[in-house]
């Protein structure tokens, strides 16, 4: 038998799923204690029940006072100030219901007008809460209204339906995240599998014997992050160097580029047909000698019989140092310049800059899967995607803030589409996404996937999220910025993890991207906690507000104590030097 201390209010009218309540007047206090807990009447967000026979509807309060009065009755209520002012109302979104033990998201029956609406109890929300399976759920907080109840996630719906976190700066993204990737850790999988693509290095610290981190200026070479510019799209490889190509000139490169791919098929011993290679095909091919073999033909002059070559001095493509060729003959005797040279000599100047420049190591210098000037390589792709997809560790953070910025966005992209392709042409193996499923997380995702922006990284997460779950690869993204990301990512999204967020035009985006109802409830997130967020949709029974747990290895994002670290010494003069090494060398462990 229902307890008569919980009834509320009546349902006045119901429109669609939103229901109007008008609370009874003689509630004795707006702060029931019920079987020695205190419940509060009317707060935004909370839960509220509507008994019906065997079952029972839940709703969540998204309006209170003058604003959830009934459009039909405002002016009715207008006319009769006294009585309106002693009536209380609230609105409220229906979200799921209970059958038996069993608690359900959607709605298959309605309430009636002057049906009695209930608090929701400790009892009530176990069971909208307990539902999930021990082993298909990770824990990552406490209820908000109900600290004692625990927070739990469809790890399933989680990482096959894509998830956003989004929240402004100091919100504690970084945390949730460390959160989310500790209980999934934790939870002891023979195989599970986390790729973290890290731009700024905060995740290097976090969750160490659960995760390998792979960064530009590691001290090791096994922990090392190696890009082996091969296996780059022809228009990134092509983008990553200065100046301009017209088109034939970028077509005469790119024919250049497959045919020496085509010739290193036999050299690494690879199963592929000629006819099957193009220049976006991974296949190993010597950077160094394809710059001297064009630019040895650029710089060619030729005596009068236009064959016989003036040369000088031969150069050498190991140490990138260019041929020497008496200079053509300004007055149109010989030596003669080539006539077939493509004019193009100063984009290879660019190339050869870009090949000497440290910074670029770890993309044209990637160690063992470097090819030798014959095009042979030591290792080949199915190492290095087993170093970072096939390791015990569940957890494999790419740290990516050596990368010169000016190619991060370009960088990033051709690591998720090598990623993606390794699932995508793997599903019918082992080491495919639908046997072996990949969460990605994208830290900062607002930095490299610009609305509107048609980038390699924008293009590979557009399709990750829209047919990604068909293939084993689902998505999180963390961005304080969602108002710059792509829409159609964000909407793939089928978990969404908001913390607070200050700036109406962000918020206005996430509010396009939940469930029309609950678009009021956007309006919280300013008056969030640190740490605290709303979790709607997919990986959730029911919409959530939520204090996350407090990660145990905090990111190296959080802010410093400043009152800690200014009770400390002032750094001495070498400290100054170590630092100024870091800077020349780009490394932080000089």
């Amino acid at each position: 038998m229902l307890n008569q201390q919980t009834a509320i209010g009546e349902i006045d009218s119901i429109n669609g799923n939103t229901i109007s309540i008008r609370l009874f007047d003689n509630i004795k206090s707006h702060m029931p204690i019920i079987d020695g807990v205190v419940y509060r009447v009317g707060q935004i967000g909370s839960f509220l029940k509507i008994p019906l026979g065997y079952a029972n509807l839940y709703g969540i309060v998204t309006q209170i006072g003058s604003s959830a009065i009934p459009e039909a009755l405002r002016e009715v209520l207008a006319s009769d100030y006294e009585h309106a002012k002693n009536t209380q109302w609230l609105s409220l979104v229906l979200v799921g219901e209970q059958v038996g033990k069993k608690f359900e998201r959607g709605i298959t029956q309605f309430p009636a007008t002057n049906d009695k609406v209930h608090l929701v109890t400790i009892d009530d929300l176990d069971v909208i809460y307990g539902g999930l399976k021990e082993d298909d759920s990770i824990t990552v907080g406490n209820i908000s209204v109900s600290e004692s109840l625990a927070a739990k996630l469809d790890l399933n719906k989680l990482i096959s339906r894509h998830c956003a976190i989004v929240g402004s700066t100091g919100s504690g993204k970084s945390n949730t995240v460390s959160v989310l990737l500790e209980a999934i850790a934790k939870r002891e999988f023979n195989s599970s599998r986390i790729l973290v693509i890290d731009p700024h290095g905060e995740y290097s610290e976090v969750i160490k014997d659960k995760s390998k981190v792979y960064q530009i200026n590691a001290v090791t070479d096994t922990k090392k992050l190696y890009i082996p510019y091969w296996a780059l799209p022809f228009n990134e490889l092509i983008s990553i160097f200065p100046g301009n190509l017209s088109d034939t000139q970028r077509e005469y490169l790119r024919e250049k580029i497959v045919e020496k791919k085509i010739e290193n098929i036999t050299v690494n011993s690879l199963t592929v047909e000629a006819e099957m290679v193009t220049a976006d095909s991974p296949i190993p091919f010597s950077i160094k000698q394809l710059w001297f073999e064009l630019d040895d033909f650029e710089r060619k002059t030729f005596g009068k019989d236009r064959i016989t070559e003036c040369l000088i001095t031969k150069g050498d493509a190991e140490s990138l140092k260019s041929s020497e060729y008496t200079p053509a003959s300004p007055g149109g005797g010989e030596p003669f310049l080539n006539n077939k040279a493509k004019g193009f000599l100063s984009f290879l100047d660019g190339i050869r800059i870009k090949l000497k420049d440290s910074r670029y190591k770890f993309l044209f210098h990637p160690g063992e899967w470097e090819a030798d000037l014959t095009g042979k390589i030591t290792k080949d792709l199915d190492q290095l995607l087993f170093g970072w997809l096939g390791d015990e560790k569940p957890i494999t953070i790419l740290d990516l803030s050596g990368i010169p910025s000016d190619i991060m966005v370009s960088i990033s992209g051709t690591l998720l589409k090598i990623v993606y392709d390794t699932l995508f042409w793997g599903q019918n193996t082992k080491a495919g996404g639908k046997q072996q499923p990949l969460l990605i997380v994208l830290e900062e995702a607002h930095n490299y996937l610009k609305a509107g922006e048609n980038s390699i990284a924008s293009r590979t997460v557009q399709t990750i999220a829209k047919e990604g779950r068909k293939y084993g690869a689902g998505l999180l993204l963390i961005t304080q910025r969602p108002s710059e990301l792509d829409e159609t990512v964000l909407s793939q999204c089928g978990t969404l993890i908001a913390l607070r967020m200050n700036n109406s035009k962000d918020r206005s985006h996430i509010r396009s991207a939940v469930q029309d109802e609950l678009q009021t409830m956007v309006d919280l997130l300013p008056s969030l906690r640190t740490g605290e967020g709303l979790i709607s949709g997919e990986a959730v029974k029911i919409p959530s507000r939520v204090k996350f747990y407090k990660t145990s290895s905090a990111p190296k994002s959080s802010d410093p104590l400043v009152t800690e670290q200014w009770k400390k010494d002032s750094p001495s003069i070498d400290e100054y030097r170590k630092t100024i090494a870091s800077w020349r060398t780009q490394n932080f462990n000089s």
